[in-house]
């Protein structure tokens, strides 16, 4: 049970605990149809190389061998879709997120491409997943972690899931480390992106939501102990972009 004077952090402002979900869903309500092209936008399309990076280390089977993925807070399927393609006739998907609206993206995508067979779509939290004890190959959460409002329990929540031998990737913005780059990082994200948000989704508070959520996120070093606490082995992270995003990976030994 959550105490009533727990709170949070939203953005850069404080909230109570049980609050960010609701605040973090209406967010994703608004920018759920546009949110594709506007990470194409925000990034200038560098998010297709770093969810590439993430297939390539995710690496699943190219064969018949059964491989059952759980992509995390990913409505969309943007990692699962990649996934399957990289896969074999023996992979399966199952996308899992708390928000409607970006599952029903991902669900007219997933039958646009003809992926619908291999990739499902499941309502969930990721603080109490609904799926049994080992159930799964991998788990994925790409750029979603930071919007959970107890990420050690979510953590804990993806070492139950994955089988024995199995590995958890998590994609996040992280910390940019190359002098100069971040104050022009800052000055884009700040004064940018909310604007753009504004031109493409006609939502800028959500955007200034996202980027103010980057800067709230732990620092690499302090995410992998996070890793470790919740039971992974092996936890490493690996810097993109000067530090504009990690890869992080730990495994279920």
């Amino acid at each position: 049970m959550n105490q009533p004077d727990e709170t949070t952090h939203f953005g850069f402002r404080d909230v109570p605990l049980g609050d960010k979900q609701t605040l973090v869903n209406d967010v994703f309500h608004s920018v759920a149809r546009r949110y594709d092209l506007m990470n194409d936008l925000m990034s200038a399309g560098l998010h297709r190389v770093w969810k590439d990076l993430m297939i390539n280390a995710l690496n699943p089977p190219r064969s018949d061998i059964p491989f059952a993925l759980l992509d995390v807070a990913g409505g969309t399927g943007d990692i699962a879709f990649r996934a399957a393609e990289a896969g074999g006739s023996g992979f399966k998907a199952t996308v899992c997120d708390i928000n409607s609206d970006m599952l029903g993206v991902g669900r007219e995508r997933a039958a646009a491409r003809h992926l619908d067979d291999r990739v499902s779509f499941v309502e969930g939290n990721a603080e109490e997943l609904a799926f049994a004890n080992s159930s799964f190959d991998a788990y994925t959460i790409a750029f979603g972690i930071r919007n959970v409002p107890r990420i050690d329990h979510a953590l804990r929540e993806a070492y139950r899931v994955l089988r024995p031998g199995s590995r958890f990737l998590c994609l996040e913005f992280s910390s940019v480390d190359v002098p100069g780059l971040d104050r022009i990082y800052d000055l884009f994200s700040f004064k940018v992106i909310p604007q753009l948000g504004r031109a493409v989704t006609g939502d800028a508070e959500s955007y200034q939501y996202l980027v103010e959520s980057i800067r709230k996120f732990p620092k690499p070093g302090a995410f992998a102990e996070m890793i470790g606490h919740a039971g992974f082995s092996r936890v490493s992270w690996q810097s993109f972009s000067g530090g504009i995003v990690a890869l992080h990976s730990g495994w279920r030994l």
